[in-house]
């Protein structure tokens, strides 16, 4: 499974990409604002660190506009995706793009039915809320499983990315599950290497060490 830093922090995103397990990074609105930095400088810099795929979420309400702004955004960089929400708008945007040649990612989807319509509609990803979906008290992973069976039956191009992802947990089901990728906020992709029994471990051989030093 490929993993992708949730953030538009650069420096979690640039200590990411140094354990070498980042393989894109998604951004969206909300995420660049509490970063305080300007959207295409943001896309840019985040680019330069990356080589896989970066998400640049559209903010206009109409198909019209989202292909407007996803037209813009595909020019900044080869490897800018455009995020676009799951709503009729956003399909017929994800429908335009695609034949365009413009990468897709179409985003705040919480169902399957809504998988289905956005891989007939062309997107290269698919990023289902998993954790949203546990806080309205859902079976967020039972989505995600129908989610890749429909995918897999019908051999959809698209790749599902798991989003809203809250804790380690989910990370392992999503990849027992068989899903394409799993974008993490950097405080969980921190939690995914660390465990107790590592850290005591590596006590015991510090102390070990200097026992043998004497």
């Amino acid at each position: 499974m490929k993993l992708f830093i949730d953030s538009a922090v650069i420096n979690e995103i640039k200590t990411a990409v140094s354990w070498g397990m980042v393989d894109g990074v998604t951004t969206n609105p909300t995420l660049i604002m509490r970063a305080g930095k300007d959207f295409k400088t943001t896309i840019l810099e985040i680019c330069k660190m990356v080589s896989g795929p970066v998400s640049a979420e559209t903010i206009s309400p109409d198909a019209e506009g989202m292909i407007r702004e996803g037209r813009e955004f595909a020019k900044w960089h080869k490897n800018v995706y455009v995020k676009v929400p799951c709503t009729s708008e956003g399909l017929k945007a994800c429908h335009e793009l695609t034949k365009l040649g413009i990468k897709v990612n179409v985003t705040l989807v919480f169902s399957a039915n809504q998988v289905l319509l956005a891989a007939k509609a062309g997107a290269a990803l698919i990023s289902p809320f998993v954790g949203r979906l546990v806080d309205a008290g859902e079976d967020g992973m039972k989505m995600i499983q129908e989610a890749m069976a429909i995918i897999n039956n019908y051999h959809f191009a698209a790749r599902l990315l798991v989003a809203s992802v809250r804790d380690t947990r989910m990370v392992t089901d999503a990849a027992i599950l068989g899903a394409h990728i799993a974008t993490v906020p950097f405080k969980v992709l921190e939690a995914m290497y660390r465990h107790p029994l590592t850290d005591k471990g590596i006590q015991t051989f510090l102390e070990d060490w200097a026992k043998a030093k004497k």
